[in-house]
């Protein structure tokens, strides 16, 4: 990782370095973690948490991707980057500064997650979602729970989570935990849009957690 040019991903051969891709976009990085070999999370100074995966296309390839790069080392190519682009796949705005991201597991019988601290003391942790039922079910609740639990102060949540870049690929879980916090009429409303019951969804969010700790 570069501190304001985001990832790099660089080959080693006969003595050089080579780029031969990089991300999207140029970000002031302030910690980051491998998740798996073509895999990174990485934490900005404004407080984004987002994963960069290498193409498959180009990590099956790297051969051809190196033959590029010296071409993407011409002055007149130099300006568009590393031949390849990384995608990211994640997108998620936390609104603090993040200081440490780790991939841990956090006790006996829990999910591998990533676990992030910020510069104000916040933990937080991301979980994968390995079920499509559960991934739609908890996407459902988030979009209920927008029009259902608006923010006290008045800024939407979908607004706020994608203060640099449109949130992707991530649940906000604390968002989702306001399901609790509503009226028994509220919850039903909700749950019987979702063909589910309350009890059914609380036990869900409660399972949910008790994966990460």
């Amino acid at each position: 990782g570069d501190l304001a040019e985001s990832f790099h991903f660089v080959s080693y051969k006969q003595n050089q370095l080579s780029i031969f891709a990089d991300d999207v976009a140029p970000r002031w990085l302030t910690s980051a973690t491998p998740i798996d070999i073509n895999t990174l999370v990485g934490g900005d100074k404004f407080g984004n948490v987002y994963i960069c995966r290498l193409p498959q296309e180009v990590a099956d390839d790297i051969e051809n991707a190196q033959l590029l790069s010296v071409a993407a080392g011409r002055e007149d190519t130099a300006l568009n980057g590393a031949p390849s682009k990384a995608d990211e796949i994640v997108q998620f705005h936390v609104g603090e500064t993040v200081t440490s991201l780790q991939k841990v597991t956090l006790g006996p019988g829990c999910s591998e997650v990533i676990l992030y601290t910020t510069l104000l003391g916040g933990i937080g942790a991301l979980l994968p979602i390995t079920h499509k039922e559960d991934l739609e079910l908890l996407t459902a609740l988030e979009m209920h729970l927008r029009q259902e639990s608006p923010p006290l102060c008045g800024r939407d949540q979908l607004f706020f989570r994608s203060s640099y870049f449109p949130v992707k690929g991530v649940v906000d879980g604390d968002y989702l935990q306001m399901f609790n916090a509503l009226t028994h009429d509220e919850q039903k409303t909700i749950a019987d849009d979702l063909d589910r019951t309350p009890a059914e969804i609380s036990k869900k969010l409660e399972e949910l957690a008790s994966r990460i700790l």
